[in-house]
């Protein structure tokens, strides 16, 4: 009797990487990484999330900002569990994700998150599943800034 046994390669471990960007995410910073994956010529498909602050009203009152928080270490680990997580699930050739801490004003980018594929399939549902993923496991907090000077914690829906 034959058995077949396949031995896998130990992946390298990759380093877990710092997300957090001070302050709002700026649209060159964007452009830059979206710029960077002209010479990638094995790629046929990108998408990307942004996501903006809005100026929700609560309780009669107006958001100007939103003050992010986190402890970084163990927010920057989930960030890379996810982004581990979501290659071994989806067959993508590259994925960026940055996050805001500090504060972003209404109007102002607070999460950019980047996917690369050779094809368009892959991107829109490994998007999806990335930012859903984000949004239940990473512990980030936000701090509503209202425009009277007054606060309150953001409760994420």
């Amino acid at each position: 009797m034959y058995i077949y046994s396949a031995i896998k390669k130990p992946m390298e471990k990759k380093a877990i990487k710092n997300v957090f960007v001070k302050g709002a995410i700026t649209p060159e910073f964007i452009a830059n990484s979206i710029a960077k994956h002209q010479s990638k010529t094995q790629i046929g498909a990108h998408d990307i999330f942004l996501g903006q602050v809005r100026a929700d009203e609560i309780d009669g009152k107006k958001v100007a900002a939103i003050n992010y928080e986190s402890y970084e270490e163990m927010a920057n680990l989930k960030f890379h569990e996810i982004r581990e997580a979501t290659f071994d699930k989806f067959d993508l050739s590259c994925m960026h994700i940055y996050h805001s801490s500090g504060i972003v004003k209404i109007g102002e980018i607070c999460l950019f998150v980047f996917v690369s594929s050779a094809h368009r399939k892959e991107v829109f549902d490994a998007l999806h599943h990335v930012v859903e993923e984000i949004k239940v496991q990473v512990p980030i907090f936000g701090k509503e800034l209202f425009e009277d000077d007054s606060y309150q914690w953001k409760v994420n829906t």
